[in-house]
């Protein structure tokens, strides 16, 4: 118990020195990007006079558009960007991704209009940091997605539930990881870590304590509301709202 105790330490202690190594970089990322950035300009339609160019709300433009990130979907040039901060212990965040997000990638991700970008927000504990370790870990063998969507399908609707190495496991079994004892190796090792800090910090300097929570082209929206809510800000972001 001793020995397990001082393992904890040591990994709560290099998560706490990731945490810490990315301040200055996400600091800088974020002044760039410009938090209390003005509504882009925007083109006038000729014939309907709406605007035609996408709008950018008071949070500013958060995308990274990584070419090839296995925690992105939709095209990079969309012109509509909703990051998502998300933790997978939060039974509103499975709601939201059972019922809400199917329909806005058939809608508009699919259609090319909106891309999707992941964030880590673990708040629940040791358990949440580790299944976000563990879906990168998936992402790595090109099943983020995949390793997600399975993850959230067995989540209850209410409580939080418990994951522990076999379970983790399973849901890579479950979403078509190619490479199990991979997998395991890279959710067990520090690789992520600096990663999913990262995604933290951002969230922290945001102002986000809570999850699900969104940013579409610089319009927050928290919680897991309903489709319309969604519908209505990227519409709104994407140009095409009176």
């Amino acid at each position: 118990m001793a020995a397990r105790g001082r393992l904890f330490g040591i990994r709560r202690d290099v998560w706490l020195l990731a945490v810490l190594g990315v301040a200055a970089i996400v600091l800088a990322g974020f002044l760039v990007v410009g938090r209390g950035s003005d509504t882009a300009p925007a083109a006038s339609g000729p014939e309907s006079g709406q605007s035609t160019e996408p709008t950018f709300g008071p949070v500013g433009d958060l995308a990274r558009r990584i070419d090839g990130d296995p925690l992105a979907r939709g095209t990079i040039d969309a012109p509509v960007t909703m990051v998502v901060f998300s933790d997978y212990r939060c039974p509103f965040c499975a709601k939201f991704s059972r019922d809400t997000e199917p329909q806005l990638v058939e809608k508009y991700v699919n259609s090319g209009q909106l891309r999707i970008e992941w964030r880590d927000l673990p708040l629940f504990g040791e358990q949440s940091r580790a299944a976000a370790v563990a879906g990168r870990a998936a992402g790595a063998q090109g099943k983020f997605w995949e390793f997600n969507s399975a993850l959230y399908a067995a989540a209850p609707d209410r409580g939080h539930p418990e994951f522990d190495t076999a379970t983790l496991r399973g849901f890579a079994e479950r979403a078509g990881v190619p490479d199990l004892d991979r997998f395991d190796r890279d959710a067990a090792s520090a690789d992520f870590d600096r990663a999913v800090g990262s995604d933290l910090l951002e969230a922290k300097m945001l102002g986000v304590s809570s999850t699900p929570a969104f940013v579409v082209n610089g319009y927050p929206i928290l919680g897991a509301q309903p489709f319309d809510a969604f519908t209505t800000t990227i519409e709104k972001a994407a140009g095409r709202q009176p």
